[in-house]
């Protein structure tokens, strides 16, 4: 199921619990982007029609429900063969983990999530809906510690299709109501008693009843009293246990009449003046209890049964045989006034009476005489420690420190969430048995483990699926990424390593994974020299086949690199990557070239000027030509590179300052229009004493420098 789509709209994530009708996963509602639980029917229900014919109206019946504690129902469907409920995602643990962790629970807390559950019992009750498997597993407790009651409708509708079918009666053994383990109809107060259970549990950390299999948890639900929780926990005040005791009446006529009448009760269990209140007490002992009745043998009880009435009969003054007397009542003064039958009417009691005390005499003689054997073979009783939660060598040592013996062999069995070789479950907890007697002990070996696969040379993302699919939490795998020369996302190793057996729900698991080979920022070879690239090309580690160079007309200089190719310049590229260039052979057959002559005079003569010149053509804009400082009138040649669609246009600064430009098209150049050089006057004459200075001066032969940049 893990990563199917279910309905076309809940994609399931993991696998959060499940029960005996059903299995529990978190799945993504794609269709309102939020997390959900999908509870999906186990597959040996989805043949039977009857059963899903009320599993779905049941389940229909809890979507009708809405209130704040219990988990809301928001869909129900089917695919194929798969029936499945979806409802509200609740972030967090549930009762059971919460009791195993830390019970017995504050009385404050236990009775603040009995009335959220209660609260909930009451609006179902209202609907006309029976939870009938109420039990810490089924009540989820928020990260903000909001209860939510979870499992109704589904409830109903697992026991009465199989009680219907099979017989039996299905449900959580430890919290059943004893109508419930009778298998008759069980109506609103069978939640109240589970909810009475679940509360003893919290304040107390133990269940009421336990016995070795299910059939004797049921009989004891039955039959027999359980230790009241003030003498498990003292600490619990009289008003809270009175709220138990009401709520486990083996009778449902002595229990809450209803779960707003409980409600009301555990909201006020808590006020100063309740917390000494006189212990409840019933008027009668619960129905189904188990009694001794003593055995009363024939001809003694008959003795006995005449004694009684003639005795009862004599006090109350009624006369015995009223006819006969009347009838005999001459004879009877006759004879009295003879005083011959006097005597032996005063005697008749003394007969029953001897037989009488001669019983009890005889019954005390034997008692004694069988008391005495006994003692002769009376073995010393002790309590059985309890040993749940114990190591087995811990649990081993304790009884037989305790004068008991450990059944052999011990049950070892798979148990989610109990440790290695810790004890879950034991036999005769809180009883007191002969010393010498077998105790037998159930130890976890721990969770189902899984063994770890090879996953290297898999994808990372392949990897990660899997693992979820065998349980492991996504946010426990671990990724590292090194450069290699595998392929990017390539698992390299694994820790757990392969054939490593581990717990999916606490493992961390980590992959290491390629991230590809090394890389760095390729070089910019544009505008350098072909011979320049190459060696650049070849220093990094990269390859390059000469006879593989592109070369292309361009108004860039013969030689000069034009196009790199597949990598960009500050691309990422990894060493021994193939590099292709492209190269200038030269302007096109169309580009013309054509030469500025420009005379540009000093700002003022015989004064140092300098000239910066640029120029836009084929090749580029604004390209510097260069500088020069002058003193005297210069020429100077600028020569551009123009194509049809171009125009050459030349720009002189003088001392910084933008002075003239120049341009030419195309067609003039190509017409043959040159005219004549372009000037550049200065903007001050010089004095009249001074003479005009040229480039050379033959009387001193000193020579003006020139700074020339092209």
């Amino acid at each position: 199921m893990i990563g199917h789509e279910l309905g076309g709209r809940y994609e399931i994530i993991t696998r959060i619990g499940g029960g005996g009708m059903a299995l529990v996963y978190k799945a993504h509602d794609i269709l309102l982007n939020r997390n959900v639980a999908v509870k999906v029917l186990r597959q040996q229900f989805v043949h039977d029609e009857e059963f899903i014919r009320r599993f779905r109206r049941e389940a229909q019946s809890a979507a009708s429900l809405s209130h704040s504690n219990v988990v809301s129902i928001y869909d129900v469907g089917q695919e194929d063969d798969t029936h499945y409920i979806v409802m509200e995602y609740v972030e967090g643990n549930n009762l059971n983990e919460i009791i195993k962790e830390r019970a017995p629970l504050q009385t404050e807390e236990a009775v603040r999530i009995a009335i959220q559950i209660c609260d909930a019992l009451e609006h179902a009750h209202y609907n006309q809906i029976i939870h009938r498997d109420i039990k810490p597993h089924n009540i989820l407790i928020g990260k903000n510690g909001r209860v939510k009651v979870t499992d109704f409708g589904i409830a109903r509708a697992v026991t009465s299709s199989t009680i219907t079918q099979t017989g039996s009666v299905v449900g959580s053994v430890h919290y059943f109501s004893p109508e419930h383990a009778k298998g008759v109809v069980t109506g609103e107060k069978s939640d109240l008693y589970s909810l009475g259970i679940v509360l003893y549990q919290m304040v107390t950390g133990k269940l009421p009843f336990l016995g070795e299999s299910p059939i004797s948890v049921a009989l004891k639900h039955l039959q027999e009293t359980f230790a009241e929780p003030r003498t498990i926990n003292p600490y619990i005040p009289q008003s809270v246990e009175n709220v138990i005791l009401r709520a486990m009446r083996k009778n449902p006529g002595e229990r809450y009449a209803s779960a707003k009448e409980m409600l009301l009760d555990l909201e006020t269990c808590l006020q100063p003046e309740r917390l000494k209140e006189p212990k409840a007490t019933f008027a009668n002992s619960d129905f189904d209890e188990t009694r001794v009745m003593p055995a009363i043998r024939g001809s003694i009880a008959d003795t006995m049964t005449d004694t009684i009435s003639s005795v009862r009969t004599e006090q109350n003054g009624a006369p015995i045989e009223k006819a006969k007397i009347s009838a005999d009542q001459s004879d009877q003064d006759r004879w009295n006034s003879s005083g011959l039958e006097e005597e032996p009417r005063k005697r008749r009691w003394v007969k029953p009476v001897v037989t009488v005390a001669s019983t009890l005499i005889i019954i005390a003689l034997v008692y004694w005489g069988a008391m005495t054997v006994l003692s002769w073979f009376d073995i010393e009783e002790v309590d059985v420690p309890y040993v749940v939660n114990m190591t087995e060598a811990e649990a081993r040592t304790t009884l037989e420190g305790a004068g008991l013996k450990v059944e052999e062999p011990s049950i070892y069995t798979d148990k989610e969430g109990v440790a290695k070789d810790i004890v879950y479950e034991q036999s005769k907890p809180n009883q007191r048995v002969k010393v010498g007697s077998f105790i037998k002990l159930y130890v976890s070996k721990g969770p189902k483990l899984a063994t770890a696969s090879n996953y290297a040379g898999k994808s990372y993302e392949d990897t990660v699926a899997a693992l979820v699919a065998l349980g492991v939490a996504q946010d426990s795998i671990t990724k590292d990424e090194i450069f290699s020369d595998e392929t990017p996302g390539t698992v390299l190793e694994q820790s757990p390593e392969e054939g490593a057996e581990f717990d999916p729900k606490t493992v961390k698991f980590n992959l290491t994974v390629s991230q590809g080979k090394e890389t760095f920022p390729m070089p910019k070879l544009i505008d350098k020299s072909e011979k320049d690239a190459i060696a650049l090309i070849k220093s990094k580690g990269l390859k390059i086949n000469e006879a593989d160079i592109v070369r292309e007309p361009s108004y860039k200089e013969k030689g000069t690199v034009i196009a790199q190719y597949p990598f960009d310049p500050e691309a990422p590229v990894s060493e021994g990557a193939d590099i292709t260039l492209t190269v200038s052979s030269g302007l096109p057959e169309e580009a013309i070239e054509y030469t500025f002559n420009i005379v540009i005079s000093p700002a003022v003569a015989g004064k140092t000027s300098e000239i910066r010149i640029t120029y836009t053509d084929a090749r580029g804009e604004n390209i510097e030509w260069g500088k020069r400082k002058i003193k005297d009138t210069q020429s100077f040649p600028v020569k551009v590179v123009l194509d049809p669609n171009t125009e050459a246009m030349v720009t002189i600064y003088r001392d910084n300052q933008f002075t003239d430009t120049f341009s030419k098209t195309y067609e003039d150049v190509k017409s043959g229009e040159t005219g004549a050089p372009e000037t550049v006057p200065g903007t001050e004459t010089p004095p009249a004493d001074q003479p005009a200075q040229t480039e050379e001066n033959p009387t001193d032969g000193n020579t003006t420098t020139n700074e020339t940049v092209q």
